[in-house]
Order: C-alpha cells, then sequence, then structure tokens
C-alpha cells in the first residue's frame, strides 16, 4: 500500500485508505518551464504507482497560464494526459483527494478540498525547458530520467552533465534490455519485485527504484530473461521507454 508524506503534517498517509476506492490526483501547475512540468511527472508517477496496486484514478489538471502548451510539452515527456479541472465543482465520491504542486503553488485553489493531502514538489532551475532538450534534438526520456532521479522535495538543477549522464544511462539500459530480450523469459523474482514495490510504495521513492535496476544489472546470479523481465515491469512505472530497441540490436 502506497503511503505518501503529506507536505501540510509531515506525517505519512495511505494514498487510498479506501479498498479499490477512488483517489483523485489533482495536478496544479500555472505556465511551462521545468518546474511545472515537474509538477506534472510527479503526479504522472503516482498516477502509475496506484494504478499498480489497483487502485482507481481520477488525474486532473488545473492551472491559469499555458495549459495547452504545457500539456503537449507533458505528453512529450512520455506524461499521461490530465483531465481539465478548471471547472470542477463536486467530486465523483473519491475517498482520497492528493494534491501534487509547487512550492509557490500549494495553497488550495478553491477545485481542491482543504482536506487534500498536499505533494510539494522542490523546483527546477537552470535552462528552460527548450533550451535544455536541445531543440527538440535530446531524447525527452533523458529529461525524464534526469527529472525522475532525484526526490521530488530536493531542487534539481538541469545543466549539460545530468542531462549527458542520463543519456549514457538510457542507451546502457536499453542495450542490455534489447541483449537480455533474446534469452529464455524468467519471471521477475519474488525478492527483486518486493524490492521495487518497496521503494515506490515509501512516498514514491523512484531513486531507490533507479537503484534496485543498478544492482540487477549487475547480479551475477540473475538469469537475463529475468533481467529483462524486470527492467519491463518497473518501466511501467518509470515510462522510460526502455524496450525501444527491441529487434533493432544486430
Amino acid at each position: 500500500m502506497l503511503r505518501i508524506i503529506d507536505s501540510r503534517t509531515g506525517e505519512p498517509v495511505e494514498a487510498a485508505p479506501a479498498r479499490r476506492g477512488l483517489t483523485r490526483v489533482h495536478a496544479h501547475a500555472t505556465g511551462l518551464d521545468a518546474s511545472a512540468l515537474r509538477v506534472l511527472l510527479v503526479a504522472d508517477i503516482l498516477v502509475r504507482v496506484l494504478e499498480l496496486g489497483g487502485t482507481p484514478v481520477w488525474a486532473v489538471l488545473t492551472g491559469d497560464r499555458q495549459q495547452p502548451e504545457l500539456r503537449a510539452a507533458a505528453t512529450g515527456l512520455g506524461i499521461r494526459p490530465f483531465e481539465d479541472g478548471r471547472d470542477l465543482a463536486t467530486g465523483l465520491g473519491e475517498s482520497q483527494v492528493i494534491r501534487v504542486a509547487g512550492e509557490r503553488e500549494a495553497a488550495p485553489d478553491g477545485t481542491s478540498p482543504a482536506a487534500a493531502v498536499l505533494v510539494e514538489v522542490a523546483p527546477v532551475t537552470g535552462p528552460d525547458i527548450a533550451t535544455a532538450a536541445d531543440g527538440g534534438v535530446r531524447d525527452p526520456a533523458a529529461l525524464r530520467l534526469t527529472l525522475l532521479a532525484a526526490p521530488r522535495g530536493t531542487p534539481v538543477r538541469f545543466d549539460t552533465d545530468a542531462l549527458d549522464e542520463a543519456d549514457r544511462t538510457l542507451a546502457r539500459w536499453r542495450r542490455a534490455v534489447a541483449v537480455w530480450a533474446r534469452q529464455p523469459s524468467r519471471p521477475v523474482p519474488e525478492e527483486v519485485r518486493g524490492r521495487l514495490r518497496t521503494a515506490w510504495e515509501d512516498d514514491l521513492d523512484v531513486p531507490g527504484v533507479l537503484r534496485v535496476l543498478d544492482r540487477v544489472e549487475t547480479e551475477p546470479d540473475l538469469p537475463d530473461g529475468a533481467r529483462f523481465e524486470t527492467y519491463a515491469y518497473a518501466d511501467r512505472l518509470l515510462g522510460l521507454d526502455l524496450v525501444r530497441d527491441l529487434g533493432r540490436m544486430s
């Protein structure tokens, strides 16, 4: 069960307190910049974790500037669409509301109840998102991985070194996944599955998930077929298109 720290109280709460009860994930982001995209990415990860646990989710987005541009940029980063929450008046009987917002956007905006769990996301500094994307040349998954590699409460700086490191990691993992896929499939070891779920259910510890993958990559006794299935399973959360090069490697 996912437990997440409520930024208002500093205490952990259950993200889905009622079994199979609807959870509303309310992302609030204003304008088009890397910090707003990080808010949407954290909300996207939250939705994915809840869905992996079998929780129905209603994901909405509010904000008062550049919403079409923000949605388009989010799609480019593999962030799944959010419904328009600007005209939200009443809920759908949800058992939990989780509001995801930047540090300067954390106050309720009238569409999210005061009782909502608050998840604050630290800002991104450095070049704007267009510059960081190198005019569209940079793999968007490298931007996504750069944002995922730090805890959400830690500020992130976009710079060439960080993006280059993300590019190298993605290239290495995708190449390895393509090679592992040639071997007989093996199930994800239960111990590894448990480590992955423990990480992402502990306050969305995505850096912890990445550390598990680093370890799986080099564990000597793990069959390659199991490595492949582990990376494919984890990518349901990460959204890094790690199986992209299947069939391309000679």
